[in-house]
């Protein structure tokens, strides 16, 4: 490895610059190319982020055959990942990619099993993983404060129809699906994370208005070990509201928007604010990505995140076009 770790972008638009901002933070690091189809997003990076210097490419096989690198963020339309990841470990990149990893069971498994045969990180940048609030939630399920989990329920709501209208994610063939693969994705991680459950059997109800993905979607889950589930995506909504409740047989944690509460039998069983001053300490994707490549630390959104998120929402999709439960 080089002195500095040399870190490519495949795709520069908007959502890479906090990417691009970060790992500028970073005195090992050097980013060393980006990449993306559209000039007007080559010269906003190159001026916005100080790059005016950082060989930039049209296509990112060009980058990954011409530029040394040992790392690469990918930041692309979604259908777009699975090619990209692969060609990148197939030249001995470790990768961070966007959300969501990719749009099908099976390639999510083809990219674990590449990971695996080449010795390389994949990461996926689901911010929660990192924020503090989230951290808590999962320090308390795995501690047993709340006993057995019974019951998960989560609402997301967002104007996505109407805020992405005329873009890319709207547009199938780039974004593999709607507002579930979207922001949504980050809510069904959370949940899997968090907890620690996985799917047994989904039955989605999904409404695409006048587009061609899915902008609504409500979700009942049986998870493997009994309990149950709803995930709610609401892409026609106005304004953003996030809200999940963890429910167990000692406790329940409510998540309101950023905000914690929580009722834990052996604590009295009264509703509290949770003090945030109480809340562990906060990190972000791209500091993990870096550390874990150096080694001091391990990856916390790891590829089989992307897994387990594909395959419930794979499962909603097509419970909700042949309307029958989804098992797996």
């Amino acid at each position: 490895m080089s002195e500095k770790l040399k870190i490519g972008f495949i795709g520069v638009g908007g959502i890479a610059h906090g990417h691009v901002a970060r790992l500028k933070k970073r005195p090992e690091v050097e980013i060393v190319g980006i990449c993306d189809p559209s000039e007007e997003s080559i010269a906003r990076i190159r001026e916005r982020q100080g790059l005016e210097n950082v060989p930039a490419f049209s296509d990112y096989r060009d980058m990954l055959d011409r530029v040394e690198m040992d790392g690469v963020v990918i930041a692309s339309p979604h259908t777009l990942h699975f090619e990209q990841i692969m060609a990148s470990l197939e030249k001995g990149c470790h990768v961070l990619t966007e959300k969501p990893m990719v749009c099908t069971q099976e390639h999510a498994k083809a990219v674990l099993r590449k990971a695996e045969e080449t010795g390389k990180i994949v990461m996926i940048s689901y911010q929660r993983h990192y924020f503090p609030e989230f951290i808590y939630i999962k320090q308390r399920i795995e501690s047993g404060a709340l006993g057995e989990l019974t019951f998960v329920s989560a609402l997301q709501g967002q104007d996505w129809l109407r805020g992405c209208r005329g873009t890319w994610r709207h547009t199938l063939e780039l974004s593999g699906g709607g507002q579930l693969n979207d922001s949504g994705s980050h809510l069904v991680d959370i949940i899997l994370w968090t907890t620690g459950l996985r799917a047994a059997e989904v039955f989605a109800f999904i409404e695409n208005f006048d587009v061609p993905v899915d902008i609504n979607s409500a979700t009942t889950i049986r998870f493997t070990n009994g309990a149950l589930g709803t995930i709610s995506v609401m892409g026609d909504c106005p304004g953003w509201w996030e809200d999940i409740t963890f429910l167990g047989k000692e406790g329940v944690i409510y998540y309101r928007n950023g905000r914690l509460f929580e009722n834990v039998r052996a604590d009295g069983g009264d509703v509290v604010e949770v003090d945030r001053s109480k809340l562990p300490a906060g990190s972000d994707p791209d500091n993990n990505f870096i550390d874990s490549i150096l080694g001091i630390d391990e990856p916390k959104t790891p590829a089989v995140c992307g897994l387990r998120v594909i395959e419930l929402t794979e499962g909603a999709w097509e419970s909700a076009k042949t309307g029958k439960p989804y098992r797996w």
